[in-house]
This record gives C-alpha cells, sequence and structure tokens, in this order.
C-alpha cells in the first residue's frame, strides 16, 4: 500500500519469519552462536526461551539456515502431537519408510538403525521444536527416550527446544526432572535494546530496499520504544501502522503524531505508550487551538506596545 510511496520492494514491517529480515541484534547473535557452537559439539539438548514475540521463530529459521550440509534437520512448527505422532514426524523426516500399522517397538529400533548409519556418514541430526511448551507431557517423555539413542562417544538426536517462558514452567515438573538434567545451554531471548531501535529499524527498511534518510524521526522512535517495550512483534506492528499514517498524509517521513496514532490503534501496545500517546492525542489540539489565538491577537498586542 505504501511501499511505491516510500520506495519499498517489500513490506518492510511484516510479521512472517523471513531471514531476509533477521535482525543481527547482541542477544540474537549470542544466542545463535551458542546453539551452533553447542550443536557442532553434539551436547544434546538446548533450550531457548523468549516471552511472545520476541523472534523466537525468526531465529529458528535462521538457525536452520546455518547449519551446514553434515547436519540433518527436522523442523516441528506445531508440537501438539502424541508421541507415536512424534516418532513417525522423524522416521520421515531421516528417510524411513513406514507405515502406521509398524509396531512402536519396530519403528524405534528402525529409527535408531538409521541414527546410527547417518552418524557413520558424519551426519548430525537435530530436531528443532518451535512452541514447546504447547508439547504433551507424553510427547516431552517419549522425545527424552529418543535422546537416549547414542553410540559410545555422541548423540544420536539433539535436540533444540524453543519456547515460551511456560516452557521452564513445564520443565520444573518432578516427573520431567530427567530431561531438564539434560539440558545442557539454557539461553532467554532478550527483547531490541532502546539504543539499538534506530538500527533495527533501518535494517528492516534497507532489506526491503528503503534508499532514502532516515524514514522515522527521533521522537517518533522513543515514543516507539515506549510503546512496544522493545518486542520485536509489536515493533512491527505499530511501526507498519505509523508508516501508513504518513503515507494517508503524504509525508515523507514518519513523525511523532504518525506515531501516535499507531500506538492508539493498537490495543497491545505497552501502558506507558499508550498513556503519552493519549497525552499527546488529546493535547495537540489544545496546543494548535492556543497557537492559533496568539497570532489572531498578535497585531493588537504589537499595536499597543
Amino acid at each position: 500500500m505504501y511501499r511505491q510511496h516510500f520506495g519499498l520492494k517489500e513490506h518492510p514491517f511484516s510479521l512472517t519469519p523471513d531471514t531476509q529480515f533477521y535482525f543481527n541484534s547482541q542477544t540474537h547473535r549470542e544466542v545463535l552462536s551458542t546453539l551452533l557452537l553447542a550443536l557442532r559439539h553434539s551436547e544434546g539438548f538446548i533450550k531457548v526461551v523468549g516471552e511472545v514475540g520476541t523472534g523466537k521463530t525468526l531465529l529458528s529459521r535462521k538457525l536452520l539456515a546455518s547449519l551446514g550440509d553434515n547436519f540433518i534437520t527436522a523442523y516441528i512448527p506445531n508440537p501438539y502431537l502424541t508421541p507415536e505422532e512424534l516418532k513417525w514426524f522423524l522416521a520421515e523426516e531421516i528417510g524411513i519408510h513406514y507405515s502406521p500399522e509398524i509396531p512402536s517397538y519396530q519403528l524405534l529400533k528402525e529409527i535408531n538403525m538409521r541414527l546410527v548409519e547417518l552418524a557413520q556418514q558424519k551426519r548430525q541430526v537435530v530436531l528443532i521444536v518451535d512452541e514447546a511448551q504447547a508439547m504433551p507431557r507424553e510427547t516431552i517423555e517419549a522425545l527424552r527416550l529418543l535422546t537416549n539413542l547414542e553410540t559410545e562417544k555422541s548423540k544420536l538426536l539433539q535436540v533444540v527446544l524453543f519456547g515460551q517462558p511456560e516452557l521452564d514452567d513445564l520443565l520444573a515438573r518432578p516427573d520431567l526432572r530427567q530431561l531438564k538434567q539434560r539440558i545442557v545451554f539454557s539461553e532467554y531471548l532478550q527483547t531490541i535494546s532502546k539504543s539499538s531501535l534506530p538500527d533495527y529499524l533501518a535494517y528492516r527498511l534497507s532489506s526491503a530496499g528503503y534508499r532514502g534518510a532516515s524514514l522515522f524521526s527521533r521522537s517518533a522512535i522513543r515514543l516507539l520504544y515506549k510503546a512496544s517495550g522493545g518486542v520485536p512483534r509489536l515493533i512491527n506492528v505499530i511501526a507498519h501502522k505509523a508508516t501508513l499514517a504518513a503515507y494517508g498524509q503524504g509525508a515523507d517521513h514518519v513523525n511523532r503524531a504518525h506515531m501516535v496514532r499507531a500506538i492508539m490503534d493498537t490495543a497491545e501496545s505497552r501502558s506507558l505508550g499508550r498513556w503519552l500517546a493519549r497525552r499527546d492525542y488529546w493535547l495537540w489540539p489544545m496546543l494548535a487551538a492556543s497557537a492559533a489565538a496568539i497570532i489572531v491577537t498578535a497585531p493588537g498586542l504589537l499595536g499597543s506596545v
């Protein structure tokens, strides 16, 4: 809608987890480095926790794109599976032709044989589970049992769990303590910092083809941070609406007034940002009226001096 107006080839603030728009912030860079290092050393279970909208899915896609040809990856976007469905999914991903009629023990045996075969070929198998906090308890236990498959020197299956903070609550259950003890690395994904927000916006815009001067005013960016709390998903939602507001007025940049409109239209905005936006929304008409009154009365005032 506003792409042509601002010289964009794509929408810069889309919520689709496209690795083209992956911003290498400090927290994302550190977590990704830890993941790659751990997987290359066959460390078993790795856990990444982050609040809603902090970019876990995008990070998981970036991880998949960063692993070399010696890795075989299986990605589960929706982990609400039964234990048998989990085994079937893994079997299919590692190249096992199976039938639902195969007994569970036979399927597990074939998975083990295939994992050993891949290990002999120097291929590492990585299972990445997104939204892991939604995985049923029985399926998590089945996942733990699958990681029991190992050689004398290394794990045959490595697992990366991405989840919301509720994942920590789930793993704190006494009956899941064996899995929790196997988590070698546990990382927490932070939000975009205040100082990094201008770079984040600039990176998203340049990745979408923008080549002009800074599109967002400093005041607009400060208000955006207060309204989003640095959560990437909220940043994208509000920035998209603010850019749309600027386009609607034919403006060549996004100012604070456009950001105010975007925040007022976004119920998920943080309370401080909404309060500031609401204040500006009601204050500006009063200031404009006062300024008009001064202009009207100024000639008389000047004449009486």
